[in-house]
């Protein structure tokens, strides 16, 4: 079985969120499981040079873009045992960064049909081509409505993973002449409630719609998370399933990270003690070693559940002996208000605007608890990085954190969660964390069960795999 992954960003190339890290581990992983999966993303202009010098030039080819055509390089680089095919075009994308632009549109219809443009000229006809996000949305619909019926094209299956249904590619009617290109008798599988929806399109045309957990999955088909594409992904729900992401656990492993303060496993767990004091002593907190810290790495924004921080994090510092460390940026309404409670509570709160990528290992190995109270959340990585570090997860139930994190009420669990979108029930579940804390040996036993859960990209490969035979036999 040959596997075509198609992604916007993959590491280590370029990455702005969690599509990278998926799109860097998940090949990978399906390789070690004898599939052959290779990687096409762009060559971004913020690639570093060192990775440019491992890339081998290929050929280059037009691509056409609606009625005009586009020069597209191929380049090849090998990272990890996987082969990246990485397309060039400096007009689309010798840029300052990966999206953001007036013309983000044109950009990736230029990438999704190249994506296809290219197999004729590299050594691999793929069996499946898994799109990833708006950006790679066009490619099963440039599929099913031009290239199925073409020679050296036969039998290719689609398949469509949805990241963060937040983000669907909706742009005007305008499109579908100057840009998308699309044959006027079949607009309709891109037209949606009066725009053009990429995203529509690839559920239209995929053979397969996956999402980046099971819960994520049932939710999108609700309106409340939906972001206005419900009705067609409940017409399409036979399409749909969710398999949760992993966590690259060589990557994030306590026992050889080299930018935690000291390293540590869940056989012998001492270093974590020493993360905790070296984490207090970097943020100017006092060094108690009985007092629990809770970690929060986050971007700032709304749906990250920080109205609800908002809401009581005042009355818990008041009230609880309890530290508080933060790193993160985002709206200037959330840094605003850690600002005020890093000036208000100087000695429990430690605060970092920006986003360091060793510190977040920092905070991950050397907290206690690790806060999400994520109004949504697709999947999450970062309470799988917090349980391989041994940072207990206080949760939302939503998404991917009700699938990784189960409350440990039942003394079965590795973390602390709570159902609904409200302030005073995280507030309950941050309390019965701190109790938790207290019983020493329970905490123990409650750490090392956190650190042996396996959140690793095995058992995500395997759910992949079992979906690309399912569609290979339609």
């Amino acid at each position: 079985m040959k596997v075509l992954y198609a992604a916007s960003e993959a590491l280590p190339f370029a990455a702005s969120g969690g599509l990278a890290d998926v799109a860097g581990s998940l090949p990978q992983a399906l390789r070690k499981r004898l599939i052959g999966c290779r990687v096409v993303m762009p060559l971004y202009d913020t690639i570093k040079q060192e990775l440019r010098d491992t890339m081998r030039f290929v050929t280059n080819i037009s691509v056409p873009v609606a009625w005009r055509r586009q020069y597209c390089g191929i380049f090849e680089a090998k990272y990890g045992g996987v082969t990246y095919y990485l397309l060039d075009n400096e007009y689309y994308f010798k840029r300052g960064g990966l999206y953001g632009y007036y013309d983000d549109a044109e950009r990736f219809a230029f990438f999704a049909r190249a994506i296809l443009e290219i197999i004729p000229h590299i050594d691999f006809k793929p069996d499946i081509i898994h799109c990833n996000d708006w950006q790679t949305a066009l490619t099963p619909l440039y599929y099913s409505t031009i290239y199925a019926t073409k020679p050296g094209y036969e039998n290719i299956k689609t398949v469509f993973t949805i990241h963060n249904i937040q983000y669907q590619g909706v742009y005007g009617k305008e499109l579908i002449d100057n840009v998308v290109g699309l044959d006027y008798s079949h607009k309709n599988l891109i037209e949606y409630d009066d725009t053009v929806n990429f995203s529509k399109a690839a559920i239209e045309c995929a053979n397969a719609v996956s999402t980046v957990s099971p819960s994520y999955a049932k939710e999108i088909l609700d309106p409340w998370y939906s972001h206005g594409l419900d009705t067609i992904l409940k017409e399409r729900s036979f399409k749909l399933r969710g398999i949760l992401n992993g966590i690259d656990i060589e990557n994030y492993n306590p026992e050889t990270d080299k930018d935690i303060f000291k390293n540590y496993s869940s056989e012998k767990m001492t270093g974590k003690a020493t993360n905790k004091r070296e984490l207090q002593k970097f943020f100017g907190l006092p060094e108690k070693k009985d007092t629990p810290v809770m970690g929060m790495v986050s971007r700032l924004v709304s749906h990250k559940g920080l109205d609800l921080c908002k809401a009581v994090l005042d009355e818990l510092l008041a009230t609880t002996d309890i530290q508080l460390v933060v790193l993160g940026s985002g709206d200037s309404e959330y840094e605003d208000f850690f600002r005020g409670l890093a000036a208000r509570f100087p000695e429990q709160v430690g605060l970092c605007l920006g986003f360091i990528p060793d510190l977040a290992r920092k905070i991950y190995a050397g907290s206690d608890f690790f806060l999400m109270p994520s109004k949504s959340e697709p999947c999450g990585l970062s309470q799988m990085v917090a349980l391989r570090y041994g940072s207990i997860p206080i949760v939302r139930e939503t998404g991917g954190l009700r699938d990784s994190v189960k409350d440990s009420g039942d003394n079965e669990g590795n973390g602390f969660t709570f159902a609904n979108y409200n302030a005073h029930e995280m507030l309950h579940a941050i309390r019965r964390a701190c109790e938790g804390y207290s019983d020493k040996k329970g905490w123990k036993i409650l750490v090392k069960r956190a650190m042996e859960s396996d959140n690793s990209w095995g058992k995500s490969a395997n759910e992949y795999i079992k979906m690309y035979k399912e569609i290979l036999k339609q």
